[in-house]
């Protein structure tokens, strides 16, 4: 008779052991639990609406996120999915508005021959290094994960980031750059401010006329001011830029290890990418000619036998990683991380 109650025990534990490993989140909610959620949500994230009309519109936009998330996380928890999603700021936003706030604007024609690194010279670099991995946040290269806002100015925040990589390698020194003076003042250069741009038309400006501190020249996420440019308060400066030749993942690790962070362009057009938690990001419908969105890649390793790439972005640290996400490192320019790409020389 012990035997048997054991028994029982036993499986009932194991059953109970089931439920306790699945998300509460995933669990099915009823109209007034997810009503509280929705409220909580607009709460956590400082969202109020002036019209009832407007509260109801963006619920219905952010329930339709809050399903797709959850759909994803299913499979995620049943191992046929990489990564996590999560509810994050962004879950009243239509898939138009949040292609509006990603900001990269990239021609690929725009890469020139004469600045076009050889891949073989990278190659040759790299080799000599012989690292299997990479992560420049844990060498002093990167600065705090930083939050653009509701400004589509992702192109700037790539090219400080880059430039900052190498002015801490060329003098030790951590600096924090200002995405506002290049938002303000690269106008000429063929960016667009909150509108878009690219690294190469920041990096042209910079070569000519240096980079200000984020303390000198802080961030508004905003377009709409003059450029207050001081060429006394400069404290960056870069000789050139290269790219890395297109589609080539290879060239792009090399130049990864040998040189420092790069700037890179993806296409993030994906609800996955917009609420990306953790993980190792895989988006199948990625198409590496749609860049939509500027970032900055910082490292690359394996894990479980998966190689990745590790990208910092600009949505501040409750995105992602802690503002970071890990990418699929597989040789097939996933999502276009090889198709622009380009690092500066200071």
């Amino acid at each position: 008779m012990g035997q048997v109650l054991w028994r029982l025990l036993i499986s009932r534990m194991l059953v109970l052991s089931l439920f306790v490993d699945i998300p509460l989140s995933l669990a099915v909610e009823s109209d007034e639990e997810v009503a509280a959620e929705w409220k909580l949500w607009k709460k956590a994230n400082g969202v109020d609406y002036d019209e009832e009309s407007d509260d109801i519109k963006r619920k219905s936009i952010w329930e339709k996120n809050k399903n797709l998330i959850e759909d994803n996380n299913r499979k995620y928890y049943r191992g046929k999915s990489a990564f996590a999603m999560a509810m994050n700021k962004y879950g009243d936003l239509t898939r138009l508005e949040y292609k509006q706030l990603l900001g990269a604007s990239v021609n690929l024609n725009v890469h020139k021959v004469e600045k076009t690194a050889n891949a073989e010279t990278l190659r040759y670099n790299a080799q000599n290094l012989g690292y299997t991995s990479v992560d420049y946040r844990m060498m002093g290269y990167v600065t705090e994960v930083k939050d653009q806002g509701y400004c589509g100015s992702c192109w700037a925040f790539s090219s400080t980031g880059a430039i900052e990589g190498q002015m801490f390698k060329k003098t030790g020194q951590l600096v924090s750059l200002s995405e506002q003076n290049l938002l303000d003042c690269t106008w000429t250069y063929g960016s667009y401010g909150c509108n878009g741009g690219w690294m190469s038309s920041a990096f042209d400006y910079v070569i000519n006329n240096g980079l200000q501190a984020s303390e000198t020249y802080p961030y508004t996420s905003v377009d709409t001011q003059p450029c207050f440019y001081d060429s006394n308060k400069v404290v960056a400066r870069i000789s050139e830029y290269k790219y890395i030749p297109y589609g080539n993942e290879q060239a792009l690790a090399d130049a990864l290890a040998t040189v420092g962070p790069i700037a890179i362009a993806v296409d993030s057009d994906h609800t996955s990418f917009m609420f990306y938690s953790s993980g190792i990001y895989d988006e199948p419908m990625c198409n590496p000619n749609n860049l939509s969105h500027a970032m900055l890649l910082v490292g690359y390793g394996s894990e479980g036998g998966i190689d990745y790439w590790i990208i910092k972005n600009s949505w501040g640290t409750s995105w992602g990683e802690g503002g970071y996400m890990r990418m699929i490192r597989n040789g097939s320019n996933t999502c276009g991380i090889a198709s622009y790409a380009l690092y500066p020389i200071a």
